[in-house]
């Protein structure tokens, strides 16, 4: 009988035991990722911070021969550097970011999928775009874009109203040697690229409006 209560009183400080280093396993998951959780937030404390701004990446792309305007847009940009400073042009000249291609949205998600799938999948490192701001003077910049693999330079032109900088670019796809992802593109859409002549026709020719609102 002694023998069955010193087994029982031992099987029970086993379980209180494991019991505690459990709750214990369970406390410190939870407070690794209460700080995962934190560090994931990400602010600056400089007075203009494009990483602490509202910003606005749209594009207009165009189809069919009477050039029908598609809009859309890429809802995510990560800071790589730059992007701080003490007025608007401090913040945002000499920027440098990526685009994530899966942000991209254009309010319709079989227009989304194609364009993901046969325009940017089509293309050499596919995953981002990438950029780097100069602003030249009081009204033009120059963007440094790649994609497809190769870098160029796009002129743009620029205003900065309050705390409100808005840049304007036109680029022609083709520039980037990208004819097959936009050949890719159009022969997926086709019918939906057609116009009252019965052409189907993707443009080259995007334009680009972003803001950024701090």
């Amino acid at each position: 009988m002694k023998n069955m209560k010193r087994t029982n009183i031992i099987s029970f400080l086993i379980l209180a035991i494991a019991f505690n280093f459990l709750a214990c396993k369970s406390e410190t998951k939870k407070e690794e990722s209460k700080e995962v959780a934190t560090s994931e937030i990400k602010k600056s404390t400089a007075p203009f911070s494009v990483l602490n701004a509202n910003n606005e990446i749209n594009f207009t792309a165009y189809k069919t021969t009477e050039k029908v305007a598609v809009g859309g847009q890429f809802k995510k940009i990560d800071i790589i550097s730059g992007g701080e400073g003490n007025s608007v042009k401090e913040a945002i000249n000499n920027i440098n970011f990526s685009i994530p291609v899966s942000s991209l949205a254009t309010k319709d998600a079989s227009r989304d999928y194609k364009i993901k799938k046969f325009f940017f999948g089509i293309m050499d490192n596919t995953k981002l775009l990438s950029g780097n701001l100069i602003l030249n003077d009081d009204a033009n910049g120059t963007a440094k874009i790649t994609m497809n693999g190769e870098t160029k330079d796009v002129p743009f032109t620029y205003t900065i109203n309050d705390k409100t900088f808005n840049m304007q670019a036109t680029i022609d796809i083709n520039t980037w040697n990208a004819s097959a992802a936009l050949a890719s593109l159009n022969k997926v859409c086709e019918d939906l690229h057609k116009g009252a002549d019965g052409v189907s026709k993707t443009w080259s020719e995007v334009g680009l409006n972003i803001t950024t609102t701090f």
